[in-house]
């Protein structure tokens, strides 16, 4: 081997007991700490938030070193899916005005919520989540899961996130002009406990950005694997996803990549 690549034998015994360089043994000890937060996160986190987390545990380094060894190592934070519109048309004897005009921005907890519905796939079926966020800090403040996306799922969300936060009268809730949102049941149980409600423009994703980028980030985070076998399995995937995960551990860019319980705690 060593003649036929003209290397000395002497050469090649003192390059096999070398030692490794201080900056060999830094990058595998780094590889190996971005690997655990990578496997912790479930795949979740790319490069920034890698970054962020090894720094919160006193390994100093940039994004861009921590992208280059993603590289090599060849792990990749999932991929967004698209999502899908489903429901019926809504009742237009009940829309609203839009309060909101995409400024999502509130000066304090529980001024402004938005809302919105999407569905988990399942191997038979689907199961439909309802979701309400607090603009304040992006919080996952109450949902609810059922096999039929009907007034009840969104009345029994928003009766969760009102019995938790005990809001003020005067808060804004936000959604789409789903037929959920429109029905008479809904309207009427928001504004018995002081809310008032807005919604979107027709057909204007723009109007509901928070939502659609919560849901995009969920998606992609929580259905990486595919299906799921049932409606147990579903319902315990997203408990855990949104009340021990998002809420409490996952950093968000808009709030400085602090979690929404943390920017929460700062700012009240």
């Amino acid at each position: 081997m060593c003649r036929l690549l003209r290397v000395s034998r002497q050469a090649y015994y003192d390059w096999c007991k070398r030692r490794k360089s201080q900056r060999q043994i830094d990058s595998e000890l780094l590889m190996d700490a971005i690997r655990e937060v990578y496997r912790e996160f479930k795949g979740r986190y790319g490069s920034p938030r890698i970054a962020l987390e090894l720094c919160k545990r006193g390994i100093f380094t940039s994004k861009n070193r921590v992208a280059r060894h993603m590289q090599r190592m060849g792990l990749v934070a999932l991929p967004w899916r698209r999502k899908h519109r489903l429901g019926r048309k809504p009742s237009a004897g009940r829309i609203v005005e839009n309060l909101v005009q995409r400024a999502f921005s509130a000066e304090t907890k529980n001024v402004l919520w938005v809302g919105d519905i999407t569905y988990i796939p399942l191997q038979h079926g689907f199961l439909y989540l309802a979701t309400y966020i607090d603009v304040f800090s992006r919080k996952v403040v109450g949902w609810a899961m059922k096999t039929r996306m009907t007034e009840q799922l969104v009345i029994d969300a928003f009766l969760q996130a009102e019995g938790r936060e005990q809001p003020p009268a005067g808060l804004i809730v936000h959604t789409d002009r789903g037929s959920q949102y429109t029905s008479r049941r809904y309207q009427e149980t928001v504004k018995r406990h002081g809310g008032v409600i807005s919604m979107s423009r027709l057909g204007d994703p723009y109007d509901n950005a928070v939502m659609e980028a919560f849901y995009k980030t969920l998606k992609a985070e929580l259905l990486a694997g595919g299906k799921f076998a049932g409606v147990r399995e579903a319902e315990k995937a997203v408990f855990e996803y949104i009340e021990m995960f998002y809420n409490s551990k996952r950093m968000h860019s808009a709030l400085g990549y602090l979690t929404p319980k943390e920017y929460e705690r700062c700012h009240t």
